[in-house]
């Protein structure tokens, strides 16, 4: 009984831990975090080269292959200097 509660004590205090958090995180932080979710959502249609500095499925690197350097299609943010003052104001409110 006591650990239910304690367990459900645990799961009503993440997320406000989780939103104190994101509001201490440094405008680097949020890019990096930006940056990250932007080359996960990538990967997740299946293709291995967002950025220049990841590998294709036989090892080599991406390089201009990447979609990042591919003008068109998908345009991943690779580099926290990808990331606009804006958008890190819009994650800041949405997360």
């Amino acid at each position: 009984m006591i650990r239910a509660i304690a367990i459900a004590l645990a799961l009503a205090v993440t997320p406000i831990t989780t939103l104190a958090q994101s509001a201490r995180l440094s405008d680097q932080e949020v890019a990096a975090r930006i940056v990250d979710e932007s080359r996960k959502a990538y990967y997740a249609t299946g293709h291995p080269c967002a950025c220049p500095d990841d590998l294709a499925r036989n090892g080599s690197r991406c390089g201009g292959r990447s979609a990042y350097s591919r003008p068109g299609g998908a345009s991943p943010k690779c580099y926290v200097t990808d990331v606009t003052a804006g958008e890190v104001s819009a994650y800041r409110k949405t997360h």
